[in-house]
């Protein structure tokens, strides 16, 4: 993968605005908007199933994220998943805190087995209870990440037929076949709430306008991981507050430049 590739999608989401809809969890809608926003990108946010279907006719891909879920937000996300594939806009999905109930894992499940996805993204807890496998989970975080992280993600891959991107101290990219390994980022990114939503929403934008979703999920991850280590050297040490805002700030002047010079990933 030649590092001009990634930043030109950079460049190509701030010319074209991709439009992204969410059908997202209430905790992170401003924070997701905002992102977006920052980056180039065009949000919005519908989430009433009279309508959830249109949107996603319209949008350049389609993001969702049952943060917090409930029958008629499912529903919602089945329309418009169903929407989108059918006009080949491409569909992620965020299964956030599957495992934590029987009814989170039930609906994520139930999600995948009625949209086409183009990607799926979560940590690791959450694509193994996806996929079938238990793993640590509390809340909606990830426990301990422990086990074969890289051959979960080929099998998820491989069964669901799509793009399985899990994200951790490394972030692994496979559609069961090609993969890479991402190390951008900064452990800050975990102290602020809705930043790994807000990543699944900036693959949905870089998505929008790559059809190739292995290129399109790596350009995301390492322009997102670089924004992080950016905004943590501008903050100094003082704290999450200031690195959510600098954050915001940094999705807007991360170059494709950037991207090319300080991308820090590999193909295994």
């Amino acid at each position: 993968m030649e590092r001009e590739d990634l930043g030109s999608i950079v460049q190509r989401v701030r010319e074209l605005k991709p439009l992204v809809h969410n059908i997202t969890n209430v905790v992170v809608t401003n924070f997701t908007a905002n992102g977006l926003l920052s980056l180039g990108a065009s949000p919005v946010m519908a989430y009433a199933p009279e309508e959830a279907a249109d949107m996603a006719k319209i949008a350049s891909s389609v993001v969702l994220n049952i943060g917090t879920l409930n029958r008629e937000v499912v529903n919602s996300m089945i329309l418009a998943g169903k929407a989108a594939k059918e006009c080949g806009i491409p569909v992620i999905l965020d299964p956030v805190g599957a495992g934590a109930t029987s009814f989170r894992t039930e609906m994520a499940r139930k999600i995948i087995s009625e949209v086409k996805l183009t990607i799926l993204r979560g940590n690791a807890a959450e694509i193994a209870h996806v996929y079938g496998e238990n793993w640590e989970i509390k809340g909606v975080d990830a426990g301990e990440q422990k086990g074969d992280i890289v051959g979960l993600a080929k099998a998820t891959a491989r069964s669901l037929k799509t793009t399985v991107v899990i994200t951790g101290k490394e972030d692994v990219i496979t559609d069961g076949e090609t993969t890479y390994l991402v190390t951008n980022g900064h452990p800050l990114l975990t102290k602020v709430t809705g930043t790994g939503c807000l990543l699944s929403s900036v693959i949905g934008a870089f998505s929008g306008v790559e059809k190739d979703s292995i290129l399109a999920a790596l350009s995301a991850l390492v322009f997102y991981g670089i924004a992080a280590e950016k905004a943590a050297e501008k903050i100094a040490n003082q704290g999450p507050g200031s690195f959510q805002i600098e954050f915001i700030n940094q999705l807007a002047l991360v170059s494709p430049e950037d991207v090319e010079q300080f991308g820090s990933y590999k193909r295994i």
